[in-house]
């Protein structure tokens, strides 16, 4: 699965780690980072897959929303990052082979975000879709795209 994330504006504005080399690690959410929520079917469990501009990553599983957490091991996912005059590109290519939930599921629900950090710090939350008053890119009805397998 290919998720392709794009800002368009002056990127110079905001801040942007520089690539590096890729780990998995927790709290990217902090910063700068991409997500997807991506649900097989009926039922409460979920993943989340985080990633950083500097190509730092992170992926877990939750049985309901915000409880239940666990990290699947998986192969780190591919990402490609590129500035451009007028923005920012990062693309993830997720190994859903590796993950039997969304392997098997012949339509996934998913919550696409971004968190964008400005370059005075502040953080600003992005979806297609927010369900509530306050961004919570956990909440369920909030993943709004589904992805068909060929």
């Amino acid at each position: 699965l290919v998720i392709v994330y794009r800002i368009a504006g002056n990127a110079a504005r905001l801040r942007l780690p520089p690539s590096g080399f890729a780990r998995r690690a927790d709290g990217l959410w902090q910063h700068s980072c991409f997500e997807a929520f991506l649900k097989a079917g009926p039922g409460a469990s979920y993943h989340e897959f985080n990633f950083a501009p500097s190509g730092d990553w992170a992926a877990y599983r939750f049985g309901r929303p915000r409880s239940g957490r666990s990290s699947p091991d998986m192969p780190a996912p591919r990402m490609e990052r590129r500035n451009f005059p007028d923005g920012y590109e990062l693309s993830a290519t997720l190994p859903i082979a590796a993950l039997p939930e969304l392997a098997k599921a012949s339509v996934i629900e998913a919550g696409i975000a971004a968190v964008i950090e400005a370059e005075d710090g502040s953080l600003s939350n992005w979806a297609l879709a927010h369900a509530g008053a306050k961004p919570d890119f956990h909440d369920p009805s909030s993943f709004k795209l589904q992805v068909s397998r060929p």
